[in-house]
């Protein structure tokens, strides 16, 4: 092989790594604190944390016996969410108690989804053995932070379950030894039970993660016509997927605090 067919294979080898799109399925690391490795999702899930805490803090200061038109709005759309869960539920009790939890999970998904849109994030960063990695990266194209949210979930929705029920009546679910036809739906019960944990969490980081490489490949081809609507109906799906997200496991609890028959 002559020198100009070497010079022209280190070129072709390189412009997909200089030019192309670089899509990464795993989140990179950017440090480590204590031993442990951070990475861009991990910052940006810190990010949505402290947000969410200080728009907390805000609207809690800002609380009046007189409501304005704003907190109107919102304590009226609160009081229909609860009023919803009490109907799904059927236990005002337990509605009330699990109202924190499902609001705070729609609100975070459905914030890290929206600020993956803002200047910078996933545009920042810098560029180490012809690889880009950027500081920030939107927390649900992560499977980690996915299956951590599923994890939890699970364990609200087991926990609930034994506690409404108690732990013999609901261990019954899944082990009935009455009949061979009992016996096989609680083996069903108990393997979609687990199963949850993979469709929960790749539902989420699935419709996120296609998004954004939908918008990367977008912004390469025609990068002056379709990105803004594109990014627009994006909002959308992230906003439909926190939804999602927060229904199932309200619907879930209620599986589990019923009875089996």
């Amino acid at each position: 092989m002559n020198t100009h067919d070497t010079i022209t294979d280190t070129v072709a080898r390189e412009l997909p790594t200089s030019n192309g799109i670089h899509i990464s399925l795993s989140a990179e690391q950017i440090g480590t604190l204590w031993g442990i490795p951070v990475t861009n999702t991990m910052l940006m899930s810190f990010i949505v944390f402290a947000l969410l805490a200080i728009l907390a803090f805000f609207v809690r200061k800002n609380l009046a016996l007189i409501p304005g038109r704003l907190q109107t709005a919102v304590e009226t759309l609160f009081v229909g969410i609860l009023d919803y869960m009490t109907e799904t539920l059927e236990d005002a009790k337990l509605a009330r108690k699990l109202f924190p939890l499902i609001l705070t999970i729609f609100l975070f998904i459905f914030t890290a989804n929206i600020i993956e849109f803002t200047p910078g994030i996933g545009s920042i960063g810098w560029t180490h053995g012809g690889e880009f990695t950027p500081l920030l990266r939107s927390m649900n194209t992560d499977l980690n932070t996915t299956l951590a949210l599923t994890i939890i979930v699970f364990i609200v929705i087991e926990v609930v379950g034994v506690a409404t029920l108690g732990f013999l009546k609901y261990g019954k679910k899944f082990v009935n030894v009455t009949s061979f036809l009992g016996f096989l739906v609680g083996i069903i019960e108990l393997f979609s039970e687990v199963a949850r944990l993979v469709s929960y969490s790749f539902r989420l980081f699935g419709n996120i993660f296609a998004g954004e490489v939908m918008i990367l490949v977008i912004q390469h081809f025609v990068p002056m016509v379709l990105p803004v609507p594109i990014m627009l109906f994006e909002v959308f799906v992230g906003f439909i997927q926190a939804a999602i997200f927060a229904l199932l496991t309200l619907f879930f609890v209620k599986i589990a605090v019923t009875p089996a028959h």
